[in-house]
């Protein structure tokens, strides 16, 4: 017997009566990055996979563990994109965008991770990613924080925190790393195995780790502010400023570090208690020193990305009225099907922007009555044996106690613009 087809395991379908909530929350992202003057890029969801290995780092478990990646028919290394950041200066590098001053873009897609599947983290989830190029100073990471504050007070949710740190330079971040070397490297009894395989590659994130029995040993680690550079400390002191002003609640957090190698100064997340374990609904920081390194000059760069999916378990929202049809047309007897059909087209020319479903599949009137119900549509248009002989529809309405009209075919145009102007 053949197996039946599933879709793979972390790779969840997002059927017709979800996506409503989808493109609500995403008009909503799209209307208030427009408000801050960032602008759309589309880039590929296949990458090289050095692309990933040089920014993000080799040693990070993204990297070194999540990544599906492959050799194709040429022998090329390629990797389905695991997060958007990298992709998005490969992009502008490759067409010269940050030659032109300032730059802020925004995307939004699938990313893929190959991890365990549990609720809040999927193997293929949707991330909004938003990166700005060009602006050196605090002032552009606030700008960020502010935009998601927004995005938070848009959607009603009063219960997301945000959390903030400084990374400090390259040159602060290595001198710190070899401070947590020698830190945990005599504590190393107490490490749990990931810990220990991070000891040497990547230090810094466990500082990150959830384990319950490491807490109390990360919380006596030293901590990355007693080693930040001048300029990164000026950097934070006028990050906090800004949002202090701006009326923005925060907390420092010196054992936020985020997961992957490129970022330095600024990092941040929003985060919840209502996902459990994954509560981080966004986060962000500065990344500027990735544009130099693949080539380009010397860059400053902030960006944040918020998973989609979390976001939508948070909100409350619902599918838009306007995903409902605003006419059904109806038809019977012998000729009514292609009359109804060429009807329907000149009502689709003379008003585009109204949903007009024309029934397929044959049944009585009975059964397309119910289906014209069911639909939510306001009007029924209706075109049966009487009408078509009379060269007329008639127009029901399934909304409201209004008395059906009939009107001659040329005047039907019309006579719907004056009737849905009052529905």
């Amino acid at each position: 017997m053949t197996e039946k087809i599933q879709a793979i395991r972390g790779m969840n379908d997002i059927l017709a009566d979800e996506t409503g909530r989808w493109q609500s929350l995403e008009a909503l992202i799209r209307r208030v990055l427009e408000q801050y003057g960032y602008q759309e890029i589309r880039f590929p969801i296949l990458e090289k996979t050095e692309l990933f290995a040089h920014s993000i780092g080799e040693t990070t478990d993204i990297v070194s563990k999540e990544m599906y990646s492959f050799v194709d028919r040429n022998g090329d290394n390629l990797t389905l994109r695991p997060e958007g950041t990298a992709g998005c200066v490969r992009a502008g590098l490759q067409h010269s965008l940050f030659q032109t001053g300032v730059q802020k873009l925004w995307y939004n897609g699938p990313m893929f991770r190959r991890e365990r599947p549990q609720k809040g983290r999927l193997r293929q989830f949707h991330q909004t990613g938003v990166e700005a190029f060009g602006l050196p100073g605090p002032d552009i990471d606030a700008e960020l924080i502010l935009l998601c504050a927004r995005l938070w007070r848009e959607l009603g949710l009063d219960d997301i925190t945000l959390q903030i740190n400084s990374l400090g330079s390259a040159a602060a971040r290595l001198a710190y790393r070899n401070v947590l070397v020698e830190y945990f490297t005599g504590h190393k009894d107490q490490l749990d195995e990931d810990s220990r395989a991070r000891l040497e590659r990547n230090p810094l994130r466990i500082l990150d780790s959830k384990d319950p029995d490491l807490q109390n040993l990360i919380a006596n680690a030293p901590a990355m502010s007693g080693y930040l550079d001048p300029e990164s400390a000026d950097h934070f002191a006028g990050l906090q400023e800004l949002l202090t002003g701006a009326g923005v609640t925060f907390t420092v957090n010196p054992r936020l570090v985020r997961g992957l190698d490129y970022y330095c100064k600024t990092v941040f997340e929003w985060v919840t208690s209502r996902l459990g374990a994954q509560g981080t609904v966004c986060a962000g920081g500065r990344y500027d020193g990735m544009v130099e390194h693949f080539g380009g000059k010397t860059t400053p760069a902030v960006g944040f990305a918020l998973g989609m999916e979390r976001l939508l378990e948070l909100a409350d929202l619902k599918e838009p009225l306007d995903s409902r049809p605003d006419l059904y047309f109806i038809h019977a007897g012998a000729g009514s099907e292609a009359r109804a059909m060429q009807l329907a087209e000149q009502v689709r020319d003379a008003h585009p922007s109204l949903k007009v479903i024309l029934h397929c599949g044959g049944g009585g009137m009975k059964s397309q009555f119910k289906k014209a119900d069911r639909s939510g549509a306001s009007l029924a248009l209706i075109l049966a044996e009487d009408e078509l002989a009379r060269n007329t529809v008639a127009i029901k309405h399934l909304r409201r106690d209004l008395p059906q009209r009939e009107v001659a075919w040329p005047a039907l145009p019309g006579a719907l613009s004056e009737l849905l102007m009052n529905v």
